[in-house]
Protein backbone atom coordinates (compact mmCIF):
# COMPACT_ATOMS: atom_id res chain seq x y z
CA UNK A 1 0.00 0.00 0.00
CA UNK A 2 2.87 2.38 0.93
CA UNK A 3 4.65 1.52 -2.32
CA UNK A 4 1.49 2.25 -4.32
CA UNK A 5 1.03 5.65 -2.51
CA UNK A 6 4.60 6.56 -3.36
CA UNK A 7 4.02 5.64 -6.99
CA UNK A 8 0.96 7.89 -7.02
CA UNK A 9 2.66 10.85 -5.29
CA UNK A 10 5.83 10.88 -7.43
CA UNK A 11 4.31 12.29 -10.62
CA UNK A 12 2.60 15.00 -8.59
CA UNK A 13 5.88 15.98 -7.00
CA UNK A 14 7.61 15.97 -10.37
CA UNK A 15 4.80 18.08 -11.81
CA UNK A 16 5.19 20.58 -8.98
CA UNK A 17 8.97 20.70 -9.42
CA UNK A 18 8.48 21.21 -13.15
CA UNK A 19 6.08 24.11 -12.52
CA UNK A 20 8.51 25.71 -10.08
CA UNK A 21 11.43 25.28 -12.48
CA UNK A 22 9.38 26.58 -15.40
CA UNK A 23 8.06 29.69 -13.72
CA UNK A 24 11.38 30.61 -12.08
CA UNK A 25 13.24 30.11 -15.36
CA UNK A 26 10.73 32.26 -17.27
CA UNK A 27 10.99 34.98 -14.60
CA UNK A 28 14.78 34.91 -14.97
CA UNK A 29 14.67 34.87 -18.79
CA UNK A 30 12.29 37.86 -18.74
CA UNK A 31 14.99 40.04 -17.18
CA UNK A 32 16.94 40.02 -20.48
CA UNK A 33 15.48 41.96 -23.43
CA UNK A 34 16.97 39.59 -26.02
CA UNK A 35 14.71 36.79 -24.73
CA UNK A 36 11.40 38.65 -24.86
CA UNK A 37 10.41 37.97 -28.48
CA UNK A 38 11.15 34.25 -28.14
CA UNK A 39 9.11 34.02 -24.92
CA UNK A 40 6.20 35.80 -26.56
CA UNK A 41 6.37 33.53 -29.63
CA UNK A 42 6.30 30.48 -27.35
CA UNK A 43 2.95 31.62 -25.91
CA UNK A 44 4.32 32.48 -22.47
CA UNK A 45 1.27 34.53 -21.45
CA UNK A 46 -1.17 31.65 -21.84
CA UNK A 47 1.17 29.33 -19.93
CA UNK A 48 1.70 31.75 -17.04
CA UNK A 49 -1.94 32.69 -16.58
CA UNK A 50 -3.13 29.44 -14.87
CA UNK A 51 -0.08 29.53 -12.61
CA UNK A 52 -1.43 32.73 -11.02
CA UNK A 53 -4.02 30.56 -9.24
CA UNK A 54 -1.65 27.68 -8.52
CA UNK A 55 -2.04 26.05 -5.12
CA UNK A 56 1.65 26.69 -4.38
CA UNK A 57 2.17 30.35 -3.27
CA UNK A 58 5.76 30.57 -4.53
CA UNK A 59 4.61 29.55 -8.01
CA UNK A 60 1.89 32.22 -7.96
CA UNK A 61 4.43 34.87 -6.96
CA UNK A 62 7.00 33.83 -9.58
CA UNK A 63 4.29 33.79 -12.27
CA UNK A 64 3.21 37.32 -11.31
CA UNK A 65 6.85 38.48 -11.25
CA UNK A 66 7.45 37.04 -14.73
CA UNK A 67 4.30 38.73 -16.06
CA UNK A 68 5.37 42.03 -14.54
CA UNK A 69 8.77 41.84 -16.18
CA UNK A 70 7.21 41.05 -19.53
CA UNK A 71 4.65 43.87 -19.25
CA UNK A 72 7.39 46.27 -18.20
CA UNK A 73 9.28 45.58 -21.41
CA UNK A 74 6.78 46.96 -23.96
CA UNK A 75 3.24 48.20 -24.45
CA UNK A 76 2.56 45.26 -26.80
CA UNK A 77 3.25 42.81 -23.99
CA UNK A 78 1.24 44.92 -21.57
CA UNK A 79 -1.67 44.78 -24.02
CA UNK A 80 -1.22 41.00 -24.25
CA UNK A 81 -1.76 40.77 -20.51
CA UNK A 82 -5.05 42.62 -20.95
CA UNK A 83 -6.17 40.58 -23.96
CA UNK A 84 -5.41 37.35 -22.08
CA UNK A 85 -7.71 38.59 -19.29
CA UNK A 86 -4.99 38.33 -16.69
CA UNK A 87 -5.82 41.62 -14.90
CA UNK A 88 -9.12 40.52 -13.28
CA UNK A 89 -7.36 37.45 -11.96
CA UNK A 90 -4.59 39.58 -10.45
CA UNK A 91 -7.03 42.06 -8.95
CA UNK A 92 -9.17 39.39 -7.30
CA UNK A 93 -6.06 37.78 -5.83
CA UNK A 94 -4.70 41.14 -4.66
CA UNK A 95 -7.21 41.32 -1.84
CA UNK A 96 -6.86 37.70 -0.78
CA UNK A 97 -3.29 36.47 -1.17
CA UNK A 98 -0.23 36.85 1.03
CA UNK A 99 2.06 39.88 1.09
CA UNK A 100 4.56 38.38 -1.35
CA UNK A 101 1.92 37.91 -4.01
CA UNK A 102 0.51 41.39 -3.35
CA UNK A 103 3.92 42.91 -4.10
CA UNK A 104 4.22 40.92 -7.33
CA UNK A 105 0.64 41.72 -8.40
CA UNK A 106 1.19 45.46 -7.77
CA UNK A 107 4.31 45.23 -9.91
CA UNK A 108 2.29 43.77 -12.81
CA UNK A 109 -0.37 46.49 -12.52
CA UNK A 110 2.31 49.18 -12.45
CA UNK A 111 4.12 47.66 -15.43
CA UNK A 112 0.92 47.65 -17.49
CA UNK A 113 -0.20 51.13 -16.43
CA UNK A 114 3.08 52.88 -17.15
CA UNK A 115 2.95 52.67 -20.93
CA UNK A 116 -0.04 54.82 -21.90
CA UNK A 117 -3.27 56.40 -20.64
CA UNK A 118 -5.25 53.68 -22.40
CA UNK A 119 -3.41 50.88 -20.60
CA UNK A 120 -3.66 52.74 -17.28
CA UNK A 121 -7.40 53.09 -17.87
CA UNK A 122 -7.58 49.33 -18.49
CA UNK A 123 -6.01 48.80 -15.06
CA UNK A 124 -8.61 51.13 -13.53
CA UNK A 125 -11.41 49.35 -15.40
CA UNK A 126 -10.23 46.03 -14.01
CA UNK A 127 -11.17 47.26 -10.53
CA UNK A 128 -7.58 47.57 -9.32
CA UNK A 129 -7.85 50.92 -7.53
CA UNK A 130 -9.76 49.82 -4.45
CA UNK A 131 -7.49 46.86 -3.59
CA UNK A 132 -4.38 48.96 -4.34
CA UNK A 133 -5.56 51.68 -1.95
CA UNK A 134 -6.33 48.99 0.63
CA UNK A 135 -2.76 47.75 0.23
CA UNK A 136 -1.56 51.19 1.40
CA UNK A 137 -2.95 50.26 4.80
CA UNK A 138 -1.04 46.96 5.00
CA UNK A 139 1.52 46.46 7.76
CA UNK A 140 4.25 45.33 5.34
CA UNK A 141 6.12 48.37 3.89
CA UNK A 142 6.93 46.45 0.70
CA UNK A 143 3.22 45.99 -0.03
CA UNK A 144 2.66 49.72 0.56
CA UNK A 145 5.54 50.56 -1.79
CA UNK A 146 4.19 48.37 -4.57
CA UNK A 147 0.70 49.86 -4.27
CA UNK A 148 1.95 53.46 -4.06
CA UNK A 149 4.13 52.89 -7.12
CA UNK A 150 1.22 51.45 -9.12
CA UNK A 151 -1.12 54.31 -8.12
CA UNK A 152 1.49 56.87 -9.14
CA UNK A 153 1.95 55.25 -12.55
CA UNK A 154 -1.80 55.36 -13.12
CA UNK A 155 -2.10 58.99 -11.98
CA UNK A 156 0.80 60.40 -13.98
CA UNK A 157 -0.83 60.16 -17.42
CA UNK A 158 -3.62 62.76 -17.18
CA UNK A 159 -5.91 64.60 -14.84
CA UNK A 160 -8.82 62.24 -15.36
CA UNK A 161 -6.83 59.18 -14.26
CA UNK A 162 -5.28 61.12 -11.38
CA UNK A 163 -8.75 62.09 -10.25
CA UNK A 164 -9.87 58.44 -10.18
CA UNK A 165 -6.90 57.69 -7.92
CA UNK A 166 -7.90 60.59 -5.66
CA UNK A 167 -11.53 59.50 -5.53
CA UNK A 168 -10.40 56.03 -4.50
CA UNK A 169 -9.01 57.62 -1.32
CA UNK A 170 -5.30 57.37 -2.08
CA UNK A 171 -4.03 60.80 -1.01
CA UNK A 172 -4.42 60.61 2.81
CA UNK A 173 -2.79 57.18 2.84
CA UNK A 174 0.10 58.39 0.64
CA UNK A 175 0.62 61.27 3.09
CA UNK A 176 0.79 58.70 5.91
CA UNK A 177 3.39 56.78 3.86
CA UNK A 178 5.53 59.94 3.81
CA UNK A 179 5.73 59.67 7.59
CA UNK A 180 6.82 56.01 7.66
CA UNK A 181 10.45 55.27 8.60
CA UNK A 182 11.24 53.28 5.41
CA UNK A 183 13.22 55.44 2.99
CA UNK A 184 12.04 53.80 -0.23
CA UNK A 185 8.40 54.16 0.86
CA UNK A 186 8.90 57.87 1.52
CA UNK A 187 10.42 58.28 -1.97
CA UNK A 188 7.59 56.49 -3.75
CA UNK A 189 4.87 58.28 -1.75
CA UNK A 190 6.41 61.69 -2.56
CA UNK A 191 6.69 60.75 -6.24
CA UNK A 192 3.08 59.53 -6.44
CA UNK A 193 1.76 62.70 -4.75
CA UNK A 194 3.66 64.71 -7.38
CA UNK A 195 2.13 62.59 -10.15
CA UNK A 196 -1.31 63.56 -8.83
CA UNK A 197 -0.58 67.24 -8.12
CA UNK A 198 0.99 68.07 -11.48
CA UNK A 199 -2.18 68.00 -13.55
CA UNK A 200 -4.28 70.84 -12.15
CA UNK A 201 -4.67 73.35 -9.34
CA UNK A 202 -7.66 71.38 -8.05
CA UNK A 203 -5.68 68.15 -7.70
CA UNK A 204 -2.71 69.98 -6.19
CA UNK A 205 -5.08 71.60 -3.68
CA UNK A 206 -6.36 68.16 -2.68
CA UNK A 207 -2.79 67.06 -1.98
CA UNK A 208 -2.30 70.19 0.14
CA UNK A 209 -5.62 69.76 1.94
CA UNK A 210 -4.54 66.28 2.99
CA UNK A 211 -1.63 67.87 4.87
CA UNK A 212 1.20 66.81 2.53
CA UNK A 213 3.05 70.16 2.36
CA UNK A 214 4.55 70.26 5.90
CA UNK A 215 5.89 66.71 5.61
CA UNK A 216 7.34 67.37 2.16
CA UNK A 217 8.96 70.56 3.45
CA UNK A 218 10.60 68.72 6.36
CA UNK A 219 12.17 66.25 3.93
CA UNK A 220 13.98 68.95 1.91
CA UNK A 221 16.89 68.67 4.35
CA UNK A 222 16.91 64.86 4.40
CA UNK A 223 20.36 63.35 3.69
CA UNK A 224 19.03 60.94 1.04
CA UNK A 225 19.45 62.39 -2.46
CA UNK A 226 16.77 60.29 -4.14
CA UNK A 227 14.19 61.40 -1.60
CA UNK A 228 15.19 65.06 -1.98
CA UNK A 229 14.77 64.73 -5.76
CA UNK A 230 11.16 63.58 -5.34
CA UNK A 231 10.33 66.11 -2.64
CA UNK A 232 11.63 69.11 -4.62
CA UNK A 233 9.81 67.88 -7.72
CA UNK A 234 6.50 67.41 -5.88
CA UNK A 235 6.71 70.84 -4.24
CA UNK A 236 7.29 72.29 -7.74
CA UNK A 237 4.23 70.43 -9.06
CA UNK A 238 2.13 71.97 -6.30
CA UNK A 239 3.53 75.51 -6.55
CA UNK A 240 3.29 75.84 -10.33
CA UNK A 241 -0.48 76.20 -10.63
CA UNK A 242 -1.49 79.36 -8.72
CA UNK A 243 -0.21 82.14 -6.49
CA UNK A 244 -2.14 80.68 -3.55
CA UNK A 245 -0.52 77.27 -3.90
CA UNK A 246 2.94 78.82 -4.32
CA UNK A 247 2.35 80.88 -1.16
CA UNK A 248 1.28 77.74 0.65
CA UNK A 249 4.53 76.02 -0.30
CA UNK A 250 6.58 79.05 0.76
CA UNK A 251 4.75 79.19 4.10
CA UNK A 252 6.29 75.83 4.95
CA UNK A 253 9.57 77.74 5.42
CA UNK A 254 11.32 76.07 2.51
CA UNK A 255 13.61 79.11 2.20
CA UNK A 256 16.53 79.23 2.56
CA UNK A 257 16.74 75.42 2.94
CA UNK A 258 15.80 74.72 -0.68
CA UNK A 259 18.59 77.08 -1.80
CA UNK A 260 21.06 74.68 -0.16
CA UNK A 261 19.80 71.98 -2.53
CA UNK A 262 21.24 74.02 -5.42
CA UNK A 263 24.67 73.02 -4.07
CA UNK A 264 23.79 69.34 -3.63
CA UNK A 265 26.18 66.73 -5.01
CA UNK A 266 23.28 65.07 -6.87
CA UNK A 267 22.55 66.87 -10.19
CA UNK A 268 18.88 65.83 -10.12
CA UNK A 269 18.37 67.35 -6.68
CA UNK A 270 19.92 70.59 -7.93
CA UNK A 271 17.75 70.72 -11.02
CA UNK A 272 14.53 69.85 -9.20
CA UNK A 273 15.24 72.47 -6.53
CA UNK A 274 15.86 75.07 -9.25
CA UNK A 275 12.60 74.02 -10.92
CA UNK A 276 10.69 74.47 -7.65
CA UNK A 277 12.18 77.95 -7.18
CA UNK A 278 11.26 78.82 -10.77
CA UNK A 279 7.62 77.79 -10.24
CA UNK A 280 7.42 80.05 -7.20
CA UNK A 281 9.27 82.97 -8.83
CA UNK A 282 6.93 83.14 -11.82
CA UNK A 283 3.79 83.74 -9.77
CA UNK A 284 4.03 87.41 -8.74
CA UNK A 285 6.28 90.23 -7.54
CA UNK A 286 5.93 89.27 -3.88
CA UNK A 287 7.16 85.74 -4.53
CA UNK A 288 10.08 86.98 -6.64
CA UNK A 289 10.99 89.50 -3.94
CA UNK A 290 10.83 86.84 -1.24
CA UNK A 291 13.25 84.64 -3.20
CA UNK A 292 15.62 87.56 -3.73
CA UNK A 293 15.51 88.57 -0.06
CA UNK A 294 16.40 85.00 0.91
CA UNK A 295 19.52 85.22 -1.26
CA UNK A 296 17.90 83.39 -4.14
CA UNK A 297 19.17 85.56 -7.00
CA UNK A 298 22.80 85.04 -6.03
CA UNK A 299 22.22 81.31 -5.42
CA UNK A 300 20.59 80.87 -8.83
CA UNK A 301 23.40 82.82 -10.52
CA UNK A 302 25.91 80.44 -8.93
CA UNK A 303 23.76 77.50 -10.04
CA UNK A 304 23.67 78.46 -13.73
CA UNK A 305 27.37 79.32 -13.60
CA UNK A 306 28.16 75.79 -12.44
CA UNK A 307 25.75 73.81 -14.65
CA UNK A 308 25.44 73.14 -18.36
CA UNK A 309 22.75 71.96 -20.76
CA UNK A 310 19.13 71.37 -19.74
CA UNK A 311 20.02 71.56 -16.05
CA UNK A 312 20.62 75.28 -16.59
CA UNK A 313 17.16 75.94 -17.95
CA UNK A 314 15.11 76.33 -14.74
CA UNK A 315 17.77 78.65 -13.32
CA UNK A 316 17.81 80.80 -16.45
CA UNK A 317 14.01 81.02 -16.41
CA UNK A 318 14.03 81.93 -12.71
CA UNK A 319 16.31 84.92 -13.33
CA UNK A 320 14.03 85.99 -16.17
CA UNK A 321 10.90 85.78 -14.03
CA UNK A 322 12.52 87.64 -11.12
CA UNK A 323 13.78 90.37 -13.44
CA UNK A 324 10.46 90.78 -15.24
CA UNK A 325 8.52 92.11 -12.27
CA UNK A 326 10.32 95.32 -11.28
CA UNK A 327 13.46 97.41 -11.75
CA UNK A 328 14.94 96.70 -8.32
CA UNK A 329 14.69 92.93 -8.75
CA UNK A 330 16.29 93.10 -12.19
CA UNK A 331 19.08 95.26 -10.79
CA UNK A 332 19.54 92.67 -8.05
CA UNK A 333 20.23 90.07 -10.75
CA UNK A 334 22.78 92.42 -12.35
CA UNK A 335 24.48 93.10 -8.99
CA UNK A 336 24.60 89.33 -8.39
CA UNK A 337 26.59 89.08 -11.64
CA UNK A 338 23.80 87.22 -13.43
CA UNK A 339 24.50 88.74 -16.85
CA UNK A 340 27.75 86.81 -17.38
CA UNK A 341 26.35 83.23 -17.12
CA UNK A 342 23.28 84.25 -19.15
CA UNK A 343 25.60 85.61 -21.83
CA UNK A 344 27.56 82.35 -21.73
CA UNK A 345 24.36 80.34 -22.19
CA UNK A 346 23.27 82.53 -25.11
CA UNK A 347 26.56 82.15 -26.98
CA UNK A 348 27.85 78.70 -25.96
CA UNK A 349 24.94 76.35 -25.29
CA UNK A 350 24.40 73.96 -28.25
CA UNK A 351 20.61 73.69 -27.79
CA UNK A 352 18.52 76.52 -29.22
CA UNK A 353 15.78 76.28 -26.58
CA UNK A 354 18.35 77.06 -23.87
CA UNK A 355 19.75 79.95 -25.92
CA UNK A 356 16.19 81.23 -26.41
CA UNK A 357 15.55 81.15 -22.66
CA UNK A 358 18.77 83.08 -22.03
CA UNK A 359 17.82 85.64 -24.69
CA UNK A 360 14.41 86.08 -23.07
CA UNK A 361 15.88 86.46 -19.57
CA UNK A 362 18.39 89.08 -20.77
CA UNK A 363 15.53 91.01 -22.36
CA UNK A 364 13.64 91.00 -19.05
CA UNK A 365 16.70 92.43 -17.30
CA UNK A 366 17.46 95.14 -19.88
CA UNK A 367 14.00 96.50 -20.57
CA UNK A 368 13.56 98.53 -17.37
CA UNK A 369 15.86 101.55 -17.67
CA UNK A 370 18.99 103.05 -19.21
CA UNK A 371 21.05 101.74 -16.27
CA UNK A 372 19.84 98.19 -16.85
CA UNK A 373 20.51 98.46 -20.58
CA UNK A 374 23.95 99.91 -19.87
CA UNK A 375 24.94 96.88 -17.81
CA UNK A 376 23.95 94.62 -20.72
CA UNK A 377 25.65 96.84 -23.28
CA UNK A 378 28.91 96.67 -21.33
CA UNK A 379 28.69 92.88 -21.57
CA UNK A 380 28.16 93.10 -25.35
CA UNK A 381 24.69 91.53 -25.00
CA UNK A 382 22.99 93.55 -27.79
CA UNK A 383 25.47 92.30 -30.37
CA UNK A 384 25.19 88.72 -29.08
CA UNK A 385 21.41 88.90 -29.44
CA UNK A 386 21.79 90.26 -32.97
CA UNK A 387 24.19 87.42 -33.84
CA UNK A 388 21.62 84.88 -32.62
CA UNK A 389 18.88 86.60 -34.61
CA UNK A 390 20.71 86.73 -37.94
CA UNK A 391 22.24 83.24 -37.66
CA UNK A 392 20.54 81.11 -40.32
CA UNK A 393 20.87 78.03 -38.08
CA UNK A 394 18.83 79.60 -35.26
CA UNK A 395 15.35 78.23 -34.59
CA UNK A 396 12.31 80.44 -35.11
CA UNK A 397 11.77 80.60 -31.34
CA UNK A 398 15.35 81.73 -30.72
CA UNK A 399 15.10 84.36 -33.45
CA UNK A 400 11.80 85.64 -32.07
CA UNK A 401 13.07 85.93 -28.49
CA UNK A 402 16.40 87.42 -29.55
CA UNK A 403 14.63 90.06 -31.65
CA UNK A 404 12.17 90.99 -28.89
CA UNK A 405 14.90 91.22 -26.26
CA UNK A 406 17.17 93.22 -28.55
CA UNK A 407 14.32 95.66 -29.19
CA UNK A 408 13.66 95.98 -25.43
CA UNK A 409 17.31 96.67 -24.65
CA UNK A 410 17.96 99.02 -27.58
CA UNK A 411 14.95 101.15 -26.69
CA UNK A 412 16.51 101.76 -23.26
CA UNK A 413 20.15 101.93 -24.34
CA UNK A 414 22.02 105.26 -24.24
CA UNK A 415 25.43 103.68 -24.82
CA UNK A 416 26.37 104.72 -28.35
CA UNK A 417 29.35 102.36 -28.34
CA UNK A 418 26.93 99.46 -27.97
CA UNK A 419 24.65 100.72 -30.73
CA UNK A 420 27.42 101.22 -33.30
CA UNK A 421 27.97 97.50 -34.13
CA UNK A 422 24.21 97.09 -34.48
CA UNK A 423 24.13 99.95 -36.98
CA UNK A 424 26.73 98.14 -39.07
CA UNK A 425 25.26 94.63 -39.02
CA UNK A 426 21.49 94.82 -38.45
CA UNK A 427 18.80 94.03 -41.05
CA UNK A 428 16.24 96.77 -41.59
CA UNK A 429 13.62 95.41 -39.20
CA UNK A 430 16.19 95.81 -36.39
CA UNK A 431 17.77 98.95 -37.79
CA UNK A 432 14.60 100.96 -37.25
CA UNK A 433 14.94 100.50 -33.47
CA UNK A 434 18.66 101.32 -33.53
CA UNK A 435 18.27 104.42 -35.70
CA UNK A 436 15.28 105.53 -33.63
CA UNK A 437 17.42 105.34 -30.50
CA UNK A 438 20.09 107.51 -32.16
CA UNK A 439 17.34 109.96 -33.13
CA UNK A 440 16.38 110.19 -29.44
CA UNK A 441 19.93 110.52 -28.05
CA UNK A 442 21.70 112.78 -30.57
CA UNK A 443 19.58 115.96 -30.14
CA UNK A 444 20.48 116.18 -26.44
CA UNK A 445 24.17 115.29 -26.67
CA UNK A 446 26.63 117.50 -28.57
CA UNK A 447 29.53 115.12 -28.00
CA UNK A 448 27.42 112.27 -29.38
CA UNK A 449 26.71 114.32 -32.53
CA UNK A 450 30.45 114.61 -33.18
CA UNK A 451 31.19 110.97 -32.33
CA UNK A 452 28.39 109.77 -34.61
CA UNK A 453 30.13 111.40 -37.57
CA UNK A 454 33.66 110.37 -36.57
CA UNK A 455 32.73 106.71 -36.22
CA UNK A 456 30.97 106.50 -39.53
CA UNK A 457 27.42 106.50 -38.22
CA UNK A 458 26.23 109.40 -40.35
CA UNK A 459 27.72 107.81 -43.44
CA UNK A 460 26.10 104.47 -42.58
CA UNK A 461 22.57 105.83 -42.28
CA UNK A 462 22.91 107.56 -45.67
CA UNK A 463 23.62 104.13 -47.17
CA UNK A 464 20.41 102.62 -45.79
CA UNK A 465 17.81 102.17 -48.51
CA UNK A 466 14.74 102.79 -46.39
CA UNK A 467 11.36 102.77 -48.18
CA UNK A 468 9.73 106.19 -48.50
CA UNK A 469 7.16 106.79 -45.79
CA UNK A 470 8.60 104.09 -43.48
CA UNK A 471 9.45 104.77 -39.86
CA UNK A 472 13.08 103.99 -40.60
CA UNK A 473 13.12 106.71 -43.29
CA UNK A 474 11.53 109.15 -40.85
CA UNK A 475 14.17 108.46 -38.20
CA UNK A 476 17.01 108.91 -40.74
CA UNK A 477 15.59 112.26 -41.78
CA UNK A 478 15.28 113.32 -38.11
CA UNK A 479 18.99 112.64 -37.66
CA UNK A 480 19.94 114.35 -40.93
CA UNK A 481 18.17 117.53 -39.79
CA UNK A 482 20.62 117.71 -36.87
CA UNK A 483 23.53 118.36 -39.29
CA UNK A 484 24.19 121.03 -41.95
CA UNK A 485 22.86 119.90 -45.37
CA UNK A 486 26.32 120.02 -46.94
CA UNK A 487 27.66 117.59 -44.30
CA UNK A 488 24.79 115.18 -44.96
CA UNK A 489 25.38 115.51 -48.69
CA UNK A 490 29.11 114.89 -48.21
CA UNK A 491 28.43 111.54 -46.53
CA UNK A 492 25.77 110.38 -48.96
CA UNK A 493 26.76 107.56 -51.38
CA UNK A 494 25.87 109.76 -54.35
CA UNK A 495 28.32 112.50 -53.36
CA UNK A 496 31.41 110.63 -54.55
CA UNK A 497 29.70 109.87 -57.86
CA UNK A 498 28.80 113.54 -58.27
CA UNK A 499 32.41 114.63 -57.62
CA UNK A 500 33.76 112.12 -60.18
CA UNK A 501 31.18 113.26 -62.71
CA UNK A 502 32.18 116.91 -62.21
CA UNK A 503 35.84 116.03 -62.63
CA UNK A 504 35.06 114.20 -65.85
CA UNK A 505 32.98 117.10 -67.14
CA UNK A 506 35.72 119.56 -66.23
CA UNK A 507 38.40 117.55 -68.06
CA UNK A 508 36.16 117.09 -71.09
CA UNK A 509 35.56 120.89 -71.24
CA UNK A 510 39.23 121.71 -71.10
Amino acid sequence: MVIMSRAVLQPFEEYQKARVTFVQTVAELATRPQNIDALQSAGVMQLLRPLLIDNVPSIQQSAALALGRLANYSDDLAEAIISNEILPQLVSSLAEQNRFFKKAASFVLRAVAKHSPELAQAVVDSGALEPLVTCLEEFDPGVKEGAAFALGFIARHNGQLANTVVEAGAIPLLVLCLQEPELSLKRIAASSLGDIAKHSADLAQKVVDAGAAPFLSQLISHPDSELKRQVCSTLAQIAKHTVDLAELVVEQEIFPRILNCLKDSDPHVKKNAATCIREIAKQNTAMARLITNAGGSAAIVDYISETKGNARLPGIMTLGYISAFEEALAMGVIVSKGVTPLSHALTNEPEDHIKAAAAWALGQIGRHSADHAKALAEANIPFQLLAAYIDTRSSDDLKSKAKRSLKNIVQMCSQLDALQPLLEKSPQNILKYVVHQYAKILPTNVEALRTFVQRGGLRKIQEIKAPAGSKLKDYIEEINRLYPPEIVQYYSPQYEEQIIKKIEEFNAGS
